[in-house]
């Protein structure tokens, strides 16, 4: 299971600001180990957002995004208290999903 993500929410005015700070390793190209054998890439693919259950944030990565990737962006329509979930997937199938409240 992928560490958690550092998630924040802060309402500035009508916007919440919410800033992520997601630790993965994000290999972007074929590679090869020490043994030989071949690495497929293995980065995150989907990052999903929602608050109070509605979509807020919906984006598709490349390989081109660095390791443990800082993101942040704003969104109009949340009060203080809301929950907001992050919720990411990677090439893998694997799926780390965190959340924090509105500050």
């Amino acid at each position: 299971m992928a560490e958690p993500m550092r998630v924040r929410a802060t309402q500035n005015g009508d916007l919440v600001e919410v800033k992520v700070l997601m630790k993965h390793r994000m290999i972007s190209r074929l590679t090869w180990d020490m043994g030989g054998h071949l690495n497929l890439p293995h980065f995150i693919q989907t990052i999903r957002g929602t608050c109070n259950g509605q979509q807020i944030l919906y984006v598709h990565f490349g390989g081109s995004v660095s390791r443990d990737p800082y993101f942040a962006f704003k969104f109009k329509g949340g009060q203080k208290g809301d929950r907001v979930v992050i919720t990411w997937v990677d090439t893998e199938g694997d799926t780390r999903t965190d959340e924090t409240l509105v500050v």
